[in-house]
């Protein structure tokens, strides 16, 4: 559903007690619904299973007590899916600096990993970070510290501890 479908069926009414009252499309829930099936980000799945509780019917009030949400962040989120339907619910882009290392970037250095060091040049069997570094950037052409690598690796899994073999115990 587009978002100008919720634009058109979604409205407030204030009652004469100054209530908020919510009216939804019958096509809210179950979008909602599909869009928790498919979400994988922990925050975003967080807002819609809020969202949801309300499109049910549940006060603003007792869904941000009951989620842990603040009054004011589960109004702002009721609100984005109402004019923007579930993409209202995704996280806006942050300010600052892109990061490096992209996804394509990471899976290239887990491709590298898998190759063998000789291959490329290196006079050791296995890789050191900095190797990766190097090897790394007269391919991409971006350049990484040893340790953005090493965190790569390490979030990737694919840094192992080095194996310790058991020494003999002189006598």
């Amino acid at each position: 559903m587009c978002h100008s479908t919720f634009l058109s069926y979604f409205f407030l009414e204030l009652t004469p007690m100054r209530t908020l009252k919510l009216h939804f499309p019958d096509e809210a829930l179950p979008t909602l619904e599909t869009f928790l099936r498919q979400s994988k980000a922990a925050r975003v799945f967080r807002r819609a299973q809020a969202v949801r509780e309300v499109v049910k019917g549940q006060r603003l009030q007792t869904v941000s007590d009951t989620l842990h949400f603040t009054y004011s962040a589960l109004r702002k989120w009721v609100h984005r899916f109402a004019s923007h339907g579930v993409q209202g619910l995704q996280d806006r882009p942050r300010p600052g600096r892109p990061p490096k290392v992209t996804g394509a970037l990471a899976h290239h250095l887990d491709r590298l990993v898998d190759q063998d060091p000789l291959q490329h040049g290196s006079s050791h069997s296995q890789w050191s970070c900095q190797e990766l570094a190097t090897v790394l950037a007269r391919q991409t052409g971006i350049h990484l510290s040893r340790e953005s690598v090493r965190e790569v690796l390490k979030k990737r899994r694919q840094l192992q501890p080095p194996h310790r073999t058991a020494r003999p115990r002189p006598r």
